[in-house]
C-alpha cells in the first residue's frame, strides 16, 4: 500500500499541475459517474494530503476524497508543459521509482488518449490528465465530511503540527497491543505503512512486540522526529531510503567510503548509487539476511495480516 510520503507527492503534483484550472471530470468505468457529474466543469482549488488519504478541493465546495489501498494507482500524462511523474501509486503496480510524464515535444496538445483499462476517474486540464484505476476509496465528499475523515486519523508527521507529536505520544500511552502494530493503526498515526514501520522500529532499536504502553516518551518523541525526517526524505526522494550512503552500492559495485584524488575518503553521494531496494532499507525484505548493523539474521513474522521485519539482535526485548 502506497504509504504517506507517496499520497503527499500526489497531492504536489495535483497543486502543482491542475490547481487553478477547470476540469472536466468523467468515469469512464462508470462507477464514479454520479461523483464525477457533481465535479466537471469546476476548478481545482487546492490538492492535500493527511496520512494516506488525498483530498482534491473543487470551488464548488465539493472534494474528490481518494484511499489508493493495496492496489489503487493514479498515471499522468500531457503537452510538453506537463511536468511530474508518470504513475504514482500501488507500488505492487508501479514500483517505487518515479519516471517523467510522456508527451510529445513541440507538438500540439491533443488532448488525453481513450482510457484503457479500468479508469474510475478521469480528469483533465489544459495540458494533462490525470487517471485513477484500483482505489480503495474514490468519492465525492462535503468539506464537512473531510473534517470527519481527518477527525478520525492520527497525526500525521509530514505535516508535523504544533502539538503533534504529543498527540502521538498520547495515543500510545496505555494502549496494550504492540508498538508495531500500534504504528499500522491509522488513528495512533497517519500515514505510516509496512516499510516505514518495520525500518523506524530498527533505527529506534525497538523491539516490535513491546507494548505500547511500555514506551516512554522520550522514545516515542524521537520515533517521531525520525518518522518525520524519514517521510520528508521520500517525499523529496519519491522512494524510501532509510540506510545511509556507506549500505549503497555504487556503479562501480562497490560499498561504502570512496578514496578521493586527494588521497582523503568520503561517502558516495546520492547521484554515485545504484537506487536498487536492496540497499535502502535495514530490514524490509530482508528477512534471512544477516543485519547489516551486528550480523544476526533478520526474521519475519506476521501480525495483523501483514510481513513483519525485524532484528532480534539490534532489536532485542
Amino acid at each position: 500500500m502506497p504509504e504517506g510520503h507517496s499520497v503527499r507527492r500526489l497531492a504536489r503534483q495535483f497543486g502543482d499541475v491542475f490547481a487553478g484550472q477547470v476540469l472536466s471530470v468523467a468515469s469512464p468505468q462508470g462507477r464514479f459517474s454520479s461523483g464525477a457529474a457533481l465535479l466537471d466543469g469546476h476548478r481545482l482549488v487546492a490538492a492535500e494530503a493527511h496520512g494516506k488519504h488525498l483530498f482534491l478541493h473543487f470551488e464548488n465546495a465539493v472534494v474528490l476524497h481518494v484511499h489508493l489501498g493495496l492496489y489503487g494507482a493514479w498515471s499522468f500524462g500531457g503537452d510538453s508543459t506537463f511536468a511530474g511523474a508518470s504513475s504514482i501509486g500501488a507500488p505492487r503496480r508501479v514500483g517505487e521509482q518515479e519516471t517523467a510524464a510522456a508527451h510529445d515535444d513541440g507538438l500540439p496538445y491533443a488532448g488525453a488518449p481513450v482510457p484503457v483499462g479500468a479508469v474510475r476517474v478521469r480528469l483533465v486540464g489544459d495540458h494533462g490528465w490525470a487517471d485513477l484505476r484500483g482505489a480503495t476509496t474514490c468519492e465525492a465528499i462535503t468539506e464537512a465530511e473531510v473534517n470527519a475523515v481527518l477527525a478520525r486519523l492520527g497525526p500525521d508527521p509530514l505535516r508535523n503540527l504544533r502539538g503533534d507529536a504529543g498527540r502521538f505520544v498520547a495515543n500510545l500511552a496505555g494502549r496494550k497491543p504492540s508498538i508495531a502494530a500500534l504504528l499500522m493503526d491509522q488513528k495512533i498515526i497517519a500515514g505510516v505503512g509496512n516499510v516505514y514501520r518495520a525500518e523506524v522500529l530498527f533505527r529506534r532499536r525497538i523491539h516490535p512486540y513491546l507494548p505500547g504502553s511500555a514506551i516512554a516518551e522520550s522514545t516515542a518523541r524521537a520515533l517521531w522526529r525520525d518518522l518525520v525526517g524519514l517521510m520528508n526524505d521520500g517525499v523529496v526522494d519519491g522512494k524510501i531510503i532509510t540506510t545511509p550512503a556507506k549500505y549503497w552500492t555504487r556503479r562501480n559495485g562497490k560499498t561504502g567510503r570512496i578514496k578521493n584524488a586527494d588521497g582523503s575518503t568520503s561517502l558516495p553521494k546520492k547521484s554515485a548509487a545504484i537506487p536498487v531496494r536492496a540497499d535502502a532499507h535495514y530490514v524490509y525484505k530482508r528477512e534471512g539476511l544477516p543485519c547489516r548493523v551486528c550480523g544476526t539474521v533478520i526474521l519475519l513474522a506476521e501480525l495483523v495480516g501483514r510481513k513483519l521485519y525485524w532484528c532480534p539482535g539490534c532489536q532485542a526485548a
